[in-house]
């Protein structure tokens, strides 16, 4: 609690702006994958490290695969979270099964390690009948109840409040549980986040608040989004743990969440986690990054790939092979290919679906826009081929 302290007293004005204050990053394997010298690892074993690279493998195959499918006109929408999947995959095995995860839209690789099959991918990227959503939600608007991941929202930011609120549940019920709300540097700048530091700091809550800082907001770069050092020194106006962290670096993003979950779980206290990382791939499908950025910086990145990063390390354990690896990913290509193709082909959701589960009974607002709807496609059936199929079953 902030209080006057007669010991702590000045006579003329001083003024403070931080600017000697500098958060250093966590860094623990080189990109050869060798330890830097005096970093101490977290412990992982041989099992629970390969679950983790195989899910960073097919996150990185979904993704290329899926943007091709969108370039083929297969597929209306996708983003990419290409070069993030140290900190999209390391954060989540840093969890229990249980903790929940509030994401932002660029997270598929915390779902691939919990267990999100390609269908289930595949199955709302294509709005087919067996999405959990039923095509209400544009393409990566994932979620499952059952793996403890709230489906995304597209507004931005509106996960960090909500991340704190369901936090502050889990503490009152007493769940020895933590939630951790993931989100982008751009969406620091909401004023949902400040509110929900606010909230987590004064209520003590056990929540986890992760921002992948990768450098650029669509089109705005960090450098024109904010003055101070990155994201992770505004933890501290709030009296909240933080950290930085490397967030090309698997082992770094595991270990820090690790020790994150301890102070959010053991003493029901928030903390934010800022990795450092790189957006590799463009904001989304709609984006063009050559119109905001170089390929030599592009190039300076790529060279600090993630992916080899880990499997470099796993080499150097004897934990895997070049051989195996590239029969891993030419396995997950062709099952990715092959997931594609029957997704694709599965009916559509029924269209009287779309009004329910809103209220107990439509209301008959929604019924007569549904009819009007129903009434629009009987008279365009070409331009609506798989709804207008669906017409006569529901």
């Amino acid at each position: 609690m902030s209080t006057f302290n007669p010991e702590q007293v000045v006579h003329r004005p001083e003024f403070i702006r931080g600017d000697e204050l500098s958060i250093p990053t966590l860094c623990l394997v080189q990109q050869d994958g060798t330890p830097y010298d005096g970093a101490e690892l977290p412990v992982l074993e041989q099992a629970k490290a390969l679950r983790i690279y195989q899910a960073m493998v097919r996150t990185r195959v979904l993704d290329e695969r899926m943007l091709a499918a969108q370039r083929q006109g297969r597929l209306s929408f996708y983003m990419q979270s290409t070069g993030e999947e140290a900190t999209t995959v390391g954060f989540a095995a840093a969890l229990e099964d249980d903790d929940m995860i509030m994401a932002q839209y660029r997270e598929q690789g915390a779902l691939v390690y919990r267990g999100f099959s390609l269908d289930e991918f595949m199955n709302q990227l294509f709005s087919n009948e067996l999405d959990y959503g039923k095509g209400r939600q544009m393409p990566i608007h994932y979620g499952s109840a059952k793996l403890h991941y709230m489906t995304i929202s597209s507004p931005l930011a509106t996960q960090i409040p909500q991340a704190t609120g369901y936090a502050y549940g889990q503490k009152l019920a007493g769940y020895k549980r933590c939630t951790v709300a993931v989100f982008g540097e751009g969406a620091a700048s909401e004023g949902d986040f400040h509110a929900a530091l606010n909230m987590a700091a004064v209520l003590k809550v056990p929540v986890i608040f992760l921002c992948r800082n990768n450098g650029y907001a669509i089109s705005t770069p960090s450098s024109e989004q904010f003055a101070a050092d990155g994201i992770a020194p505004r933890a501290l106006g709030y009296r909240m743990h933080a950290i930085r962290v490397d967030g090309n670096d698997l082992l770094a993003v595991y270990g820090a969440m690790m020790e994150a979950r301890k102070l959010a779980v053991e003493r029901n206290e928030p903390v934010l986690v800022e990795t450092m990382s790189y957006r590799l791939a463009a904001h989304s499908s709609s984006d063009d990054p050559s119109g905001y950025r170089s390929k030599k910086e592009e190039a300076k990145w790529r060279e600090k790939d993630p992916l080899s990063r880990f499997r470099n390390w796993l080499v150097a354990q004897q934990w895997w092979s070049l051989e195996q690896d590239e029969k891993l990913f030419a396995d997950e290509r062709e099952q990715v290919l092959r997931t594609l193709k029957e997704a694709e082909h599965r009916p559509v959701c029924r269209l009287d679906e779309l009004i329910t589960d809103v209220y107990d009974e439509p209301t008959p607002q929604l019924k007569q826009q549904l009819e009007a709807l129903k009434a629009h496609i009987r008279k365009y059936p070409d331009a609506y081929p798989k709804t207008a199929g669906r017409l006569d079953h529901g």
